[in-house]
């Protein structure tokens, strides 16, 4: 990659953390149990939601280095005006936070720290 990451807007930073959220969400789900795809999706929508992004932000905060919780204020206060249809504006902000956050180690390479970034969140449910 050419680009610093550093060097990344946080909200491209969370563009690409959205999704690998969203992956590890739905292998999280689909390693648990077999079934219906209707089921997964609906589980899934109550995991990836801003709200619950938000409250999993706030539970790893004490977790994160100082890099990473740098990494996600940059994305917590880059977050666009405007809520999404389930949540608070913080909720929002602090959600997309976090999705800066898991595109930060992703695009680095830091698949174990996301591994137990996610785990710690798994662990909440």
């Amino acid at each position: 990659m050419h680009n610093s990451t550093d060097q990344l807007s946080p909200l491209t930073l969370a563009f690409v953390g959205d999704g690998v959220y969203d992956l590890l969400v739905r292998e999280y789900l689909v390693r648990q149990a077999n079934r219906p795809v209707g089921e997964l999706n609906k589980i899934k929508v109550s995991m990836v939601n801003c709200k619950s992004q938000a409250q999993f932000a706030a539970k790893l905060m004490p977790k994160l280095s100082e890099k990473e919780t740098a990494v996600y204020k940059r994305g917590r206060n880059a977050a666009p005006k405007s809520t999404a249809k389930n949540g608070t504006v913080a909720e929002y902000h602090s959600a997309t936070g976090l999705e800066c956050l898991f595109g930060y180690l992703y695009l680095n390479g830091e698949k174990d720290r996301i591994d137990e970034l996610f785990g710690m969140i798994v662990h909440l449910l």
